[in-house]
């Protein structure tokens, strides 16, 4: 299927759903490539008279992807009850940017039996959801998926609407963000962003991306740098405990390990706990080396989940991974704690060290 054969099929599966209302789902940390497509959908339903909603079951705390949600006036929906997720609230779901294996929302919408009608991405196929419809496409980012259908006019941009510029300029926002500052672009990725330019407004995108970073942040950065293990160009660190709320920070410092010299890739790790006592570690990885493949190195070096899932995963230059703890999760006394993250953090950094082939010490 070419690309406008693609772009007619998704017009056609929202032709005739006329005051229909779609949950739009992203992933739990919501990055600035989900959440222009959730916004690139709202967009593309309105024109044929769709609602949506964009959910997400986690926390958003990246400096960057607050501004744009402020900047750009976007509305997303962090779930915190999911009896909310029902099919008389929704008459449909599309994922976006994930395939379901990322949002702590997906069991629920399927046993709320809500119809699956699209999955849009651009990481390797996770052969886990099943929608009437899936684009999955092997390119930088997936709001150049999106953009294609705003290139094939499913809805025609116009400079002159205020939401179209809001939209380019998450779009590029997006596309910017998923490829490394075009460093990853695939040809799809570049015709996006040449398309959505002229639309773009230059000084938000800039705002956008020209952040301070927090406090927290900062601090988990210098955890970062202090654990630090660096092995043929590989740096491996793991930070320690932190909130849900400052997850967001193990990638912004997993990309800071990767500007050292003679580093082509950096993986960063922490034990995340949220309210309800649930903890996992959640990592970053990032890196120059175009022969790496971040998705296959993660699945590889971490294996599968008893279910068979996956506990990481990834894209062109990324991955990430996250490895729930299950009956070890909960507040213990300080030691236990440090117990808990010493087992994970050594055998973390083994397997990683394994897999490279090289002695750690």
């Amino acid at each position: 299927m070419n690309e406008a054969q693609r772009t007619e099929a998704f017009a056609e599966l929202l032709r005739g759903r006329e005051g229909e209302r779609h949950a739009v789902v992203l992933q739990d940390f919501p990055d600035p490539d989900a959440i222009s497509c959730g916004f690139a959908y709202t967009i593309l339903g309105e024109a044929f008279g769709i609602e949506t909603e964009l959910i997400y079951g986690g926390r958003i705390s990246h400096q960057e992807n607050i501004a744009l949600i402020n900047l750009l006036d976007l509305e997303l929906i962090q779930i915190e009850d999911k009896a909310k997720l029902t099919s008389d609230r929704y008459q449909a779901c599309v994922f976006v940017d994930n395939q379901g294996t990322t949002s702590s929302l997906t069991d629920t919408l399927i046993k709320a039996e809500i119809p699956l009608l699209a999955v849009v991405d651009h990481h390797a196929n996770q052969n886990f959801l099943e929608a009437e419809f899936m684009d999955l496409r092997p390119v930088g980012a997936c709001a150049s998926i999106m953009t294609t259908y705003l290139m094939d006019e499913v809805v025609q941009m116009k400079a002159s609407k205020s939401e179209h510029r809001r939209l380019a300029t998450a779009l590029m926002h997006g596309i910017i963000s998923d490829t490394g500052a075009m460093i990853g672009a695939t040809p799809i990725d570049f015709s996006a962003a040449a398309f959505l330019q002229p639309f773009c407004d230059g000084d938000m995108l800039n705002e956008i991306m020209h952040q301070q970073r927090s406090h927290r942040v900062m601090e988990v950065i210098r955890r970062a740098l202090a654990n630090r293990t660096t092995r043929e160009g590989f740096c491996i660190s793991g930070v320690g405990s932190i909130r849900a709320e400052d997850r967001d920070a193990i990638p912004q410092a997993a990309e800071f390990l990767l500007t050292e010299e003679t580093v082509h890739t950096a993986i960063c790790f922490g034990l995340v706990a949220r309210a309800d006592g649930q903890e996992s570690v959640q990592g970053s990885l990032r890196t120059t080396k175009h022969s790496l493949g971040p998705d296959a190195f993660l699945k590889d070096t971490l294996g599968r989940s008893h279910t068979g899932e996956y506990y990481g995963g990834g894209k062109a230059m990324a991955g990430g991974f996250e490895i729930p703890l299950g009956f070890l999760s909960g507040q213990d006394d300080g030691e236990l704690s440090q117990m808990k993250w010493d087992a994970y953090n050594a055998k973390i950094r083994r397997k990683v060290f394994e897999k490279i082939g090289v002695e750690e010490h």
